[in-house]
């Protein structure tokens, strides 16, 4: 009885197959492994109340934050603060070329001197007008003095009086003229509306700042910060007038504070602080509350984030 082979060709598929098999088990096998969960770098915050409403607070100067910019456009002369710089109300924060409003200035003063100048002589005149006048109005024959004498001298009198008067408004004006050069001059010298914390400086000499366009400098004051927390408006209704609330800071649970009750806006707005939350929707509409505390030794900063818990109502008082 004859057996015969089989090509080795034919046998090379089916092992190939089991092969293939193998490692795939393998692998499934090698890498169906639990892996330890790596702990969070900060335990989450927790609120202390039973009953709260969170929300995600925004750090904003007591002041809020005070954009102080000019309505004239120039070139920046000169910056005279710098970022983190305390100021006081007045104090001045940078300056415009003042090289052109010094000249009208100069140019005001100048014609304020000669208005004034023209006072004492149309006074003058004015006296001597009236002095001549008096002559002839005393006489006791009238036929001493032609009447159109009587009347030219009369004129001339009241002319001198119009005269002194035109001066003397003259001189109002170029004050007036003046003043307002004055103030001009001064409006090219930016200055601190409150006193405060300078937050930014966005502005350096030499530059060309459009008016009304940019924000030079920002300041407010920080010694007490406000927190400005976005409440969902579904649960805005849980919301207690001068709550007690809570805030951590995102990162570092431990590092909290307490916080005081400010004032709820009365509007509710469209969100538009954001947190980076994946369920976060854009069109939110928020209650905004502030509280406020003192910074001290917090190393808290404005424009930073922070977990608020507000103590609230419970949710079962809102069925019926």
């Amino acid at each position: 009885m004859k057996f015969r082979s089989l090509p080795v060709g034919r046998l090379a598929v089916p092992f190939l197959a089991l092969s293939g098999l193998g490692v795939m088990a393998y692998t499934v096998i090698a890498g169906d492994k639990s892996f330890p969960v790596a702990p969070p770098l900060s335990q989450p915050a927790r609120s202390p109340f039973a009953n709260t409403v969170a929300g995600a607070g925004l750090v904003e100067a007591s002041t809020e934050n005070i954009v102080v910019g000019t309505s004239l456009p120039g070139t920046v002369e000169r910056v005279a603060v710098k970022v983190g710089e305390r100021v006081e109300k007045g104090a001045p924060l940078f300056v415009l070329d003042t090289r052109q409003a010094n000249a009208e200035v100069a140019s005001r003063e100048a014609a304020l001197d000669v208005a004034a100048k023209r006072v004492p002589e149309t006074a003058a005149l004015l006296a001597e007008a009236e002095f001549q006048l008096g002559q002839v109005q005393g006489l006791d024959d009238n036929r001493a003095v032609s009447r159109e004498e009587v009347r030219r001298r009369e004129t001339a009198a009241a002319t001198s009086r119009a005269r002194l008067a035109s001066a003397e408004a003259g001189v109002t004006a170029a004050r007036a003229d003046l003043a307002a050069a004055r103030t001009a001059l001064a409006r090219l010298t930016v200055c601190a509306p409150v006193a405060g914390e300078i937050l930014q400086v966005n502005v350096r000499p030499g530059e060309f700042l459009a008016g009304g366009q940019s924000a030079p400098v920002v300041l407010g004051e920080t010694r007490t910060l406000h927190v400005r927390v976005d409440i969902d408006e579904n649960e805005a209704w849980r919301v207690i007038q001068g709550s007690r609330a809570r805030a951590s800071l995102k990162g570092n649970a431990a590092i909290a504070t307490e916080l005081k009750w400010v004032r709820a806006e009365p509007l509710v707005v469209p969100k538009k602080s954001l947190t980076g939350d994946s369920s976060e929707r854009v069109d939110t509409r928020v209650l905004q509350v502030l509280f406020s505390f003192e910074r001290g030794k917090l190393p808290v900063y404005v424009g930073q984030q922070m977990d608020v818990f507000i103590e609230a109502r419970p949710v079962a008082s809102g069925k019926s």
